[in-house]
């Protein structure tokens, strides 16, 4: 999860280190892909993107900001008719992230230079949607709920771009 957004050129010394110590492992035996220090980095990565993606999702503006980088455009799609449809109901989305209580790699897979990753998080959040009258639709703004979410992020490998992307949450 590259924490330059839109950036296309040529990735931070940190992450060329890092990308020293995956790209021979992901070149070689599919089960190989990661070491466990590789898949540390990523998960500390993919909880950035995970609150990001959240929190962005629940901006009272009704349109992605600060996620639109990481996300697939077929996510960003789903996403932003989600928060149309919300917007043309006339709600809005309360949430306080709370934090994410794990994070793990579920399955990892690489198809030529397309490497997939499926993450399970465990996060918890203070959620509810309100109508334009600020009455509460649904949930409760003094309760924190947890939540369950399967998500794949993907990068091309011979890329310079460092960033992942989400492509798919999984139900």
């Amino acid at each position: 999860m590259g924490k330059r957004t839109g950036f296309e050129g040529k990735p931070t010394p940190q992450f060329q280190e890092i990308l020293k110590n995956i790209e021979p492992k992901i070149n070689s035996d599919q089960k190989d892909i990661f070491d466990k220090e590789a898949q540390d980095e990523f998960l500390k990565g993919a909880k950035i993107a995970y609150e990001t993606i959240v929190t962005d999702f629940s901006d009272d503006d009704n349109k992605l900001t600060k996620s639109k980088p990481l996300l697939s455009e077929k996510v960003q799609d789903q996403f932003n008719q989600a928060l149309k449809e919300r917007g043309e109901r006339g709600h809005y989305a309360e949430i306080t992230f709370i934090g994410v209580n794990s994070a793990s790699i579920k399955e990892h897979k690489k198809i030529n230079s397309i490497l997939k990753v499926t993450v399970d998080f465990v996060a918890e959040v203070i959620t509810c949607i309100k109508d334009k009258e600020k009455k509460i639709v649904s949930g409760n703004p003094d309760k924190i709920k947890k939540i369950y979410d399967t998500w794949v992020f993907s990068r091309d490998t011979k890329s310079n771009n460092p960033n992942w992307q989400l492509v798919d949450i999984l139900t």
